[in-house]
């Protein structure tokens, strides 16, 4: 019995230590809202937790008060739109609302307020601390910076700088500042298209740093082109985003925000100011697009876009930036690379942990503890990684640093914690290329939908087979190009007879001359076209085999192109859809087509244009299903070959078209031109009426059945 109750005490103790080991982990994945990555699709992925709340931070903040039992009472935060962590982890925040710089310890302590007898603050918007303990506050409505000594006196003020390069509509408004390691101060100013302010240690003005390009468009090239310079001056009155935020990361390099650009919104950028982020990834597309929401996530109007507050770097160059528009929180690897984003709800009533109204500031610790900035609520909420974020985390850097072979392991523990983790697949696949195992790293890139990752592996696996079979390959080549010459030879007579024989069978199968005949419209298209119309050289039945054709190689380049040439997702093609789509435009030209040829002084039969139009697609089947064929054993460094091939075709069939119209109608140039245009003007009219149609169908249909549902229910 003794033995038996030994056993359950051990059962138990063991159920106890797993329980233990879980809770964390359970706790973790309890958050209040969801964690994702993308694919190279960009479609959702839904990952565990990468962080997870732990604190809420600015609710007890003290101001002196001499009346109050201690010398101090609660003053909470009030708007505050800034927070900077020193090397020690204290927290500093630029409480906009209180006019002070709120000082917190390492474990979110209050410790101080840094205020100023003299010139009070007056809505500080930024705060920075150098390596020396030196504290820079943007003094926004006094229009300064601010420079205090550790101790939280005045150390020196940075006056609005004068100087013959500074234009005289610039604005001094300063909210963001920084200072390098050798004292030169980064000012962002409200609204400063120009860039930033690049101050010397003495406050003089060196240069405007960091500017962004202004928006060009096409239309701006062809307005440029065609206007007077007066003309131009009014057009083009564009000009560059302004910088909205900016930080240090720990090797000195600068990194900014630009809240309301389309792309680049996040720059990091070199002594130049060149942005150095945006660069060659060899397994990857260039990144320059950073902020990320849930499409399915819509609390905003569906035009809108994400609005970057802020960005944080951690010791490894890994950034964090927050969207104050979706309020979602997307980290990034040290080239750019999304790794997972988080957040998008918030509460409407009291603080809920984890929940963010309003970012606009974010900050990381030495611990990588997270620290998001609320002004809404008034309160900095702290964030530390889980298990799948630090493994992630240690997995990727384990792979940029170029130690491949040791980032396997943590790359195949975030698999197993998530087997949709595609930034992991990445991982395993760069780890297999640099291992030589290209057939493993093509399979993986592919399954990561990496194009180019895939297209490297590939190059290697086809240059291997050339080397090891290049002498067979050859002289089979030689032996089958010798054997062709031989064979023409030998069989010359034969050749001639079954000439005469072809000749024969397709009198007797007017078929086969119809077919005989595309290679005829393809070699002489003029000719060909008229001998449809004036010797009735085509045929329905030819003219259907070249419809199926075209829509076998259609649906072909859609299902069988290489993966590095086809942008669609695997296995999403159907043949239904295709076919209506292909039918659709191609019926509807023949009848467009047919109709303004009758009115626009035209001579072909309908049967004329029908079949006309068939054999016009012949190119789509003579290079279409080659190309497709070939497409799978070509590299993305062989794609210009393959764009001019597959722009070669479409050419090829737009020709075809015009000297159908041109030999089937009679016209001369211009006429084809405007019928040609005219039947597609007259498609577009068929597509939006029929569109109305289907709609006004639709609602009828509704109403009856709404109808009929009355008189039943009644």
């Amino acid at each position: 019995m003794r033995r038996f109750a030994g056993r359950g005490l051990w059962v138990l103790a063991s159920l106890l230590l797993i329980l233990s080991a879980l809770i964390p982990e359970i706790a973790q994945a309890d958050v209040m809202y969801w964690t994702f990555t993308k694919d190279s699709y960009s479609r959702l992925v839904d990952t565990q937790p990468a962080y997870y709340p732990t604190a809420v931070l600015g609710k007890e903040v003290y101001t002196a008060d001499p009346k109050q039992a201690g010398g101090v009472k609660l003053l909470p935060l009030s708007g505050p739109q800034d927070v900077f962590i020193d090397y020690k982890d204290h927290i500093y925040i630029a409480d906009t609302g209180n006019n002070r710089i709120v000082h917190l310890n390492e474990r979110g302590e209050w410790v101080r307020n840094l205020t100023l007898d003299t010139k009070p603050f007056s809505a500080p918007k930024g705060v920075f601390v150098d390596k020396d303990g030196y504290i820079f506050v943007a003094d926004t409505g006094n229009k300064r910076i601010v420079k205090l000594s550790p101790d939280g006196k005045l150390a020196k003020e940075f006056p609005e700088p004068k100087h013959p390069f500074i234009p005289a509509d610039f604005k001094y408004d300063p909210v963001k500042v920084i200072a390098d390691q050798r004292g030169n101060l980064y000012i962002v100013s409200l609204g400063g298209y120009w860039g930033m302010l690049q101050l010397d240690q003495e406050g003089q003005f060196q240069k405007f740093y960091g500017t962004n390009k202004a928006p060009f468009t096409f239309m701006d090239s062809i307005k440029k082109a065609l206007y007077t310079k007066e003309m131009v001056e009014n057009e083009l009155s564009k000009l560059p985003q302004p910088v909205t935020n900016v930080t240090l990361d720990e090797k000195g390099f600068i990194y900014t925000v630009t809240s309301s650009a389309a792309k680049e919104q996040v720059k990091k950028l070199n002594f130049k100011g060149s942005n150095i982020l945006s660069q060659y990834d060899k397994f990857g597309s260039e990144n320059s697009s950073f902020g990320e929401s849930n499409p399915f996530d819509r609390r905003f109007d569906k035009k809108a876009v994400p609005q970057l507050a802020d960005v944080a770097v951690d010791a490894l160059g890994n950034f964090t930036v927050v969207d104050s528009n979706f309020n979602y929180v997307s980290h990034y690897d040290a080239n750019g690379n999304l790794l997972f984003f988080w957040g998008g709800g918030f509460s409407t009533g009291a603080v809920q942990l984890g929940l963010i109204k309003n970012p606009v500031a974010v900050e990381l610790n030495s611990r990588n503890e997270l620290f998001v900035l609320d002004s809404e609520e008034g309160i900095l909420q702290t964030f530390a990684m889980s298990e799948f974020g630090a493994k992630v985390y240690e997995a990727n850097q384990l792979t940029l640093s170029g130690r491949y072979k040791d980032s396997e392991g943590p790359w195949q523990e975030v698999i197993r914690l998530n087997a949709r983790y595609i930034p992991a697949v990445m991982g395993l696949a760069r780890a297999a290329y640099k291992e030589g195992d290209y057939d493993r790293a093509a399979e993986l890139f592919k399954e990561a939908g990496s194009r180019k990752g895939y297209s490297e592996a590939f190059w290697q696996i086809r240059l291997q087979w050339f080397q090891e079979h290049f002498a067979t390959a050859a002289s089979a080549v030689v032996a089958a190009a010798a054997g062709y010459l031989i064979w023409g030879k030998a069989t010359r007579r034969w050749k001639d007879k079954r000439r005469r024989e072809r000749k024969s069978l397709s009198s007797r199968h007017p078929w086969l001359q119809q077919l005989r005949h595309v290679f005829y419209v393809m070699k002489h298209p003029i000719d060909g076209f008229s001998a449809v119309r004036a010797e009735h050289a085509g045929g329905y039945f030819g003219a259907f085999i070249l419809l199926t054709g075209a829509y076998v190689s259609l649906l072909l380049s859609r299902m069988c192109s290489g993966f590095i040439f086809n942008p669609g997702l695997p296995g999403n093609t159907n043949l239904l859809s295709v076919l209506v789509k292909f039918l659709a435009v191609w019926l509807g030209w023949v009848l467009c087509h047919y109709l303004v040829g009758s009115i626009y002084r035209g001579e072909a039969r309908f049967k004329d244009i029908f079949i006309g139009s068939a054999y016009a697609l012949s190119p789509l089947i003579a290079i279409g299903l080659p190309l497709t064929l070939i497409s799978n054993i070509m590299t993305e460094s062989e794609g210009t070959i393959y764009l001019y091939l597959e722009n070669a075709m479409f050419v090829w069939i737009a020709l075809m078209f015009f000297w159908k119209v041109q030999s089937l109608q009679n016209y001369d140039f211009g006429e084809t031109i405007a019928n040609i245009i005219l039947s597609v003007f007259a498609m577009a009219i068929m597509a939006a009426l029929l569109f109305i149609l289907f709609g006004l169908t639709n609602e009828l249909a509704v109403f009856v059945h709404e109808l009929y549902q009355e008189a039943v229910l009644r």
